[in-house]
């Protein structure tokens, strides 16, 4: 990681011209009182050494130490270690802000002030909530004390801890990608479990989740599953990814999928967030270095029409599907109205994980490119 801090904001500067800014020495022991969240995880706690009040605007990836003010959806904080810490009235904690996108939890922004928001992620996401699905409670409110600086005031964004800077060579490993219609289709179990039948087969896997909410559930079911190195969008600087440019999503997938490669990897697998119809994500299947980059994609749903219309839009974008999974494939009959529908296999967690399933994609893949090549003029 970069050893380096980020400048003053703009708007601590101006703040601070105007006396509407404070910068306070910020004990070491208060900080290690306080619980620090999954997405500022990277920052050595040494560095962090000042705590900057008053009329600020707070930037995605900005470190806050806040107060939780009264518990609500979240009852927990993932902490760098995975280990999920009760919450408790009172309690002081180091999270980032961050926009959300969770069509099955919340929605949710930056603030534009230091003014009591929401945790709404439990990896550790500070924003103000927009919307709500109707079975989640409210979010946990927290109360934010002040952004978090080093030794001369600086404040500090997640920006400035990202993995260094890496060009992808060609070719890459052979590269695979879990997408989906949606969250909870499925993606990160089948990507798990496709990691555990590559590494079953002996072969050297490096995963990635290159879009979503920082949080390490993920992060920790890939390696558990065997794939020796894993990244994801918080390695590259952001604590998450909802807003982010085209270009930025472009620069998460050649960075990680970089050092992915220089971990001398044999094979890639990439899981990307949430669903076709989210704004990010199309625009990163969408993109030109996601089409350079993947050469398979594995498409999760929770119903045969799901994933007869997701594989059509994949198709139309000449993304290379070359099996179904996801939710539906607890049901057989699901299975069989998805392979009708989509003219593909339909796989389900036993089948992925089974040390035969890279010598059945190379099939499909070698196949797939052949029809591709005849069809060219």
């Amino acid at each position: 990681m970069h050893a380096n801090i980020t400048p003053l904001t703009q708007d601590v500067i101006a703040a601070g011209a105007r006396g509407e800014s404070h910068i306070a020495t910020l004990a070491p022991e208060r900080l290690s009182m306080a619980k620090t969240a999954y997405t500022a995880r990277s920052v050595p706690q040494e560095l962090i050494c000042t705590l900057i009040e008053g009329d600020l605007k707070p930037s995605p990836g900005d470190l806050v130490l806040a107060r939780v003010e009264k518990i609500g959806q979240h009852t927990r904080l993932e902490l760098g270690t995975g280990r999920k810490a009760p919450l408790f009235t009172g309690d002081e904690i180091v999270v980032c802000y961050g926009h959300r996108y969770a069509p099955d939890q919340f929605e949710a922004m930056v603030p534009d002030s230091l003014e009591p928001c929401h945790l709404v992620a439990a990896g550790g996401i500070a924003a103000t909530m927009l919307s709500r699905h109707s079975k989640k409670k409210m979010p946990t409110r927290i109360v934010p004390l002040g952004l978090l600086g080093d030794k001369q005031g600086r404040v500090i964004n997640l920006s400035a801890w990202s993995l260094p800077p890496l060009a992808p060579a060609h070719p890459l490993p052979l590269t695979l990608a879990s997408v989906g219609t949606a969250m909870n289709a499925g993606k990160t179990t089948s990507a798990a479990y496709l990691i555990r039948g590559l590494v079953n087969a002996g072969l050297k896997v490096g995963a990635a989740k290159l879009t979503g909410t920082g949080a390490g559930g993920d992060v920790w079911l890939m390696r558990d599953a065997g794939a020796s190195v894993v990244y994801d969008f918080t390695n590259a600087g952001h604590a998450s990814t909802h807003r982010l440019s085209v270009q930025r999503l472009e620069d998460i997938t050649s960075l990680l999928t970089a050092h992915l490669q220089a971990a001398d990897v044999d094979i890639i697998v990439l899981e990307v967030a949430d669903g076709l119809y989210q704004e990010e994500t199309a625009a990163l299947l969408e993109s030109r270095t996601f089409r350079d980059t993947v050469d398979g994609v594995l498409f999760c749903a929770g119903d045969a029409m799901g994933a007869a219309m997701g594989v059509e839009w994949l198709r139309q974008r000449k993304l290379p599907v070359f099996a179904v999974s996801g939710a539906l494939t607890a049901s057989p009959l699901a299975c069989r109205e998805a392979q009708r529908a989509c003219g593909l296999p339909t796989l389900d967690l036993e089948r992925l994980a089974n040390e035969h399933i890279y010598t059945e994609i190379e099939r499909w893949l070698g196949v797939q490119h052949q029809a591709q090549a005849k069809a060219l003029p």
